[in-house]
């Protein structure tokens, strides 16, 4: 479990410092097919379908390739 946690948290460091420092690289993030916006008056509502469905497959293969026994 500790393995685990310590993959995330590089993960997500290398995804902060990628969106801090170069965020043309991950621009459309949040705009892929399957991502839905709703706007009425002065709301917003933001369901990331695609999005979260690329990331469930990309951290699936990462365990896949590096944590199965």
């Amino acid at each position: 479990m500790g393995k685990i946690m310590i993959l995330i948290g590089l993960v997500l460091v290398g995804l902060g410092a990628i969106w801090t420092w170069a965020p043309g690289l991950l621009g459309w993030f949040g705009k892929l097919p399957g991502d839905l916006r709703f706007q009425r008056g002065g709301g917003t509502v933001f369901i990331p379908l695609g999005s979260m469905l690329l990331i469930s497959v990309v951290l699936n293969l990462i365990y896949y390739l590096f944590l199965r026994r």
